[in-house]
């Protein structure tokens, strides 16, 4: 019965451990994102930071990307940067390749 009960605890510190990168691969490629967009919008450093930090944030409110690029997609054309949807897809795919790798070659 132990070895059953040893499985379980394995199985979900596993789980918990791969949820917790999700989690931090998703944090990094919004901050990322975050700061591809606040150059796209010729941001100053502290403007840029203070975006990528509130993007992380909102993600978190909202959940899903969907609503990341919604209001990326908002917040460029805001500033007169034409990028579509598309666009800004394109970007995220790119930024969650870029913290995955950033991420496990911390590790």
């Amino acid at each position: 019965m132990t070895s059953i009960e040893d499985r379980g605890r394995a199985n979900e510190t596993h789980f918990a451990r791969e949820e917790e990168l999700a989690f931090r691969i998703t944090a990094r490629r919004n901050r990322l994102l975050g700061q591809w967009a606040a150059t796209e919008m010729a941001l100053t450093k502290e403007e840029a930071d203070a975006y990528a930090t509130a993007l992380v944030h909102a993600d978190l409110e909202g959940g899903g990307d969907d609503d990341v690029v919604r209001k990326l997609v908002g917040d460029l054309t805001a500033a007169g940067v034409d990028h579509d949807e598309a666009t800004v897809r394109r970007a995220l795919a790119q930024q969650m390749i870029e913290a995955r790798r950033q991420l496990l070659d911390a590790q």
